[in-house]
């Protein structure tokens, strides 16, 4: 009996140290992790224009889509879906080129599952790959599409698309 006891006021003590140390524990996300990015924004990197629109938070899901434009012309469409599924909040993403052409297989999205959430930032890896992507939020204006690859040992991330909101 003095075991179990001892035991059980380790546990207690000990469970929290991982947030108290800053450390985020695994979880499955919600699409309230990610609804900051609702609305419609515009990206203008270099010789491209970049509309997104995602839509409002329901029924378990955000929608959107991202048009690339170089030269006066689409080079790049993106179908974006946020889902609460039974493993976690995923995102899926499909590519086309002009005239709606899939880049993937029908039945193959890219498929990035959620790794953690705070103040702000989401962040997902995509499955079979060592690529990360973290959604931030900047301003009210402003949000950061973020890309991390590993290099030697950890994480790197670079700003891919910076947004602003069309008002």
């Amino acid at each position: 009996m003095m075991k179990q006891s001892f035991l059980l006021i380790c546990v207690c003590f000990l469970a929290p140290l991982p947030e108290a140390f800053g450390q985020t524990q695994a979880r499955g996300g919600s699409i309230s992790d990610i609804q900051f990015i609702e609305g419609s924004w515009k990206a203008n990197p270099g010789d491209r224009s970049i509309d997104a629109v995602w839509s409002k938070g329901e029924a378990e899901s955000i929608v959107g889509y991202v048009r690339v434009i170089r030269d006066g012309k689409v080079t790049l469409y993106e179908m974006f879906a946020f889902e609460q599924t039974e493993q976690g909040l995923v995102a899926l993403v499909r590519h086309f080129g002009p005239g709606l052409v899939a880049r993937e297989e029908k039945e193959t999205p890219n498929r990035y599952r959620f790794l953690e959430a705070k103040n702000g930032e989401a962040l997902f890896e995509r499955e079979g790959e060592e690529t990360r992507v973290r959604y931030e939020k900047r301003s009210e204006d402003e949000f950061a599409i973020v890309i991390g690859k590993p290099e030697e040992g950890k994480w790197v991330f670079k700003d891919f698309w910076v947004f602003s909101r069309v008002r």
